[in-house]
Order: structure tokens, then sequence, then C-alpha cells
């Protein structure tokens, strides 16, 4: 296997892994009653970015997007994919075949600037939720769920460490 092979491979199952981890993890605050992104706004979002909207006022007042669930998912799981190829890319493969818990923690924490200082001012929420009723909760609530999203990352990369061979 080459080591570009090594990377792809790597990168797809810590990302969907950690991303897997978030996904219990806001599983977990819904049954605590804490809502969390609903995946259609996100598609619905996308959605519109092919008609060249890019901010909105409320992205729950815009109008529904064709499978914007589906959307939604989808690049929710691109995200988490493209974050671990961040880890990837700055780490390297050698931390990935022995992976230690900082490195990914530290990607983690940095990957809440995305949904605090772009998606959540282009849905109409503003930066770190700055428009909503509670920001420093959402904004928590956000750094909270990366933060477990690095964890994420870590474990997934812990778990497949062995199951890789080393690229040559």
């Amino acid at each position: 296997m080459t080591e570009r092979l090594e990377f792809v491979l790597r990168t797809i199952l810590i990302g969907i892994g950690a991303t897997l981890v978030m996904d219990g993890w806001a599983f977990l605050l819904r049954q605590l009653g804490i809502p969390s992104l609903n995946f259609a706004v996100l598609g619905r979002w996308i959605g519109h970015l092919r008609q060249g909207q890019w901010m909105h006022a409320s992205i729950a007042r815009a109008t529904p997007v064709r499978g914007e669930l589906l959307i939604g998912w989808c690049a929710h799981y691109s995200i988490g994919i493209a974050f671990a190829a961040l880890l990837l890319s700055t780490f390297g493969l050698k931390w990935a075949r022995s992976p230690s818990l900082f490195p990914a923690l530290l990607i983690g924490i940095v990957t809440v600037l995305a949904p605090l200082l772009i998606l959540q001012p282009a849905m109409g929420a503003g930066i770190a939720s700055s428009k909503t009723a509670t920001p420093i909760f959402n904004s928590m609530k956000s750094l909270v769920t990366h933060t477990v999203y690095g964890v994420g990352l870590y474990l997934t990369a812990l778990a497949t460490a062995s199951l890789i061979p080393a690229g040559k």
C-alpha cells in the first residue's frame, strides 16, 4: 500500500468514526432535552449556495430545498472527513499509526471556529450565536461538541491504528 492510499483510508475511517462519536453526543443531548443542529437546515443552506445566496436572516425561514436532509447529512460527514484530513495533514501518518490525545483534541477544538465564525453567521444566528437568545450557552455547546469530535478523532485513530498497514 502506498502512503497516499494509507492517508486516504485513515482519513476516511477516522473522519467517519469521529463524526459518529459527535453524533452520539448530539443524540445524548437531545435525550436530555438539549437541541442540536438539524442537518436539514445545513442542507438548506448548502442548497441556497447553488443559487448564490450565502447569508440568510434566518435559515429556518428560507425556502426549503429538495433533498435538504440528505444534503445536510452528507455534508456533515464530508466535513468530518475533511477535518480528519486536516489532522493527518498537520500531524502526519506517524501520528495516525500511534495516536496521542493532544493533537486530536487540538484539531477538534480548532474546528469549532467553522460553526462560530462561518455557519452560524451565514444562517442568521450571528457570530458565535450572538443573535440567539442564549449565545454563551450555544457557543459553549458548540465548543464541547467539537471537543467530543476531537476525542472521537483520537479514539477512532487508536481503534484503527493497527488495522491499516503502513504505506511505503
